[in-house]
């Protein structure tokens, strides 16, 4: 905890500073703690915070600010103002954590199934139900709860297994060439899919049928498949595409099954933002709102990486407070740098000054 201390430069240990943060310990920091932060192209974090405020999960985060990000301040000058870094901690006062990738998938299709597309992409089922359980009760407010009325009680809806099986009450969107790409579709959530007509359509995460998230890379460790300091997307791949027998038992250890919608833009976050790369990333909106500006510190296909980022996108396999998945475009390079990304990270929250007292 010493160690923490001094490297952060504070005098405080972590605490629950915030109503709005019931779970996040926070410590202030100050923005000469945070690396390499004078080195930022502030023009553009302002033009991202911009960005962020035509959503109102930011607005009601940073309220004002959102409006005076627009005055005669530079962009420098508007950060220092008006900001104060936290540095975020887990319960157990850690403030290392972990940062991985993402990026936008891409993959072949067609709108019509035939021997070579014959995988579907499905939206989401129309007997799929969603209820907000913090419509219930509030402590449960980033929670759902998801099933099928069969009579008169809420059942699980279907597996991934089971609904390879079965007809699923869904449209589809396109039928693509590959299950193994369609899973990693899922996984990264966005993508743009090449239609035989040479149409690109662009599809996003919609609705999941309500089972939890299970890593196939850990399945494959536990078999004595991969060793885990081999894990990576490519490593994960390349095993599937050699054991074609053993695909369906690898990929329905995850339970999770992923629906879509069409979109008229690129890869989407939650908020319903096109992304950033570079300056997007996927939260544990249990501890960190969506609509957060933050900064991190982490190393990324072997350059120190520390700038501002922004809370944009949610996934199932980000759980805890300081942890982040990095959205990182599309293409090669992307795909390349984000399957192979697992970073120790350190992570800040920039909170208004304006509100301090809310966050004490």
């Amino acid at each position: 905890m010493l160690i923490s201390i001094l490297f952060f430069g504070c005098t405080k240990g972590p605490q629950i500073l915030s109503p709005k943060l019931p779970q996040t310990y926070l410590m202030e920091s100050d923005f000469s703690n945070l690396p390499n932060f004078y080195e930022e192209n502030y023009g553009d974090v302002l033009k991202e915070f911009q960005n962020s405020c035509k959503s109102s999960k930011s607005k009601k985060i940073y309220g004002e600010l959102c409006n005076k990000s627009v005055s005669n301040l530079t962009p420098k000058e508007f950060l220092l103002e008006y900001f104060t870094p936290y540095v975020i901690h887990s319960k157990k006062a850690q403030n290392k954590g972990l940062l991985t990738g993402y990026y936008e998938a891409k993959l072949y299709a067609s709108r019509s199934k035939s021997d070579k597309y014959k995988y579907p992409i499905y939206s989401t089922p129309k007997d799929l139900v969603s209820v907000d359980l913090g419509s219930i009760y509030p402590k449960l407010k980033n929670y759902r709860l998801r099933g099928r009325v069969v009579g008169n009680k809420l059942v699980p809806y279907d597996t991934r297994e089971q609904s390879k099986d079965k007809d699923v009450n869904a449209d589809v969107l396109c039928y693509c060439d590959s299950k193994i790409d369609r899973f990693f579709l899922e996984i990264q959530g966005s993508g743009r899919a090449l239609l035989d007509t040479n149409e690109t359509i662009f599809i996003g995460y919609d609705n999941q049928n309500g089972h939890r998230y299970r890593a196939i890379g850990r399945y494959l460790v536990k078999k004595n498949e991969l060793l885990i300091e081999d894990v990576s997307l490519q490593s994960i791949k390349r095993w599937l595409e050699d054991n074609p027998s053993r695909v369906d038992e690898v990929l329905n250890y995850n339970q999770s099954l992923v629906y879509f919608r069409e979109k008229y833009q690129g890869a989407t976050g939650a908020m319903g933002l096109e992304l950033s790369p570079s300056r997007s990333v996927a939260v544990d909106r249990r501890y960190i709102p969506l609509g957060s500006m933050l900064y991190l510190n982490a190393m990324v296909d072997d350059k120190e990486l520390s700038k501002v980022v922004f809370a944009q996108d949610t996934g199932g396999a980000i759980k805890g407070a300081v942890r982040a998945d990095l959205f990182l475009g599309a293409g090669s390079k992307a795909l390349e740098i984000a399957g192979r990304l697992k970073s120790e990270l350190h992570l800040w929250i920039l909170l208004p000054k304006e509100n301090r007292k809310n966050y004490e």
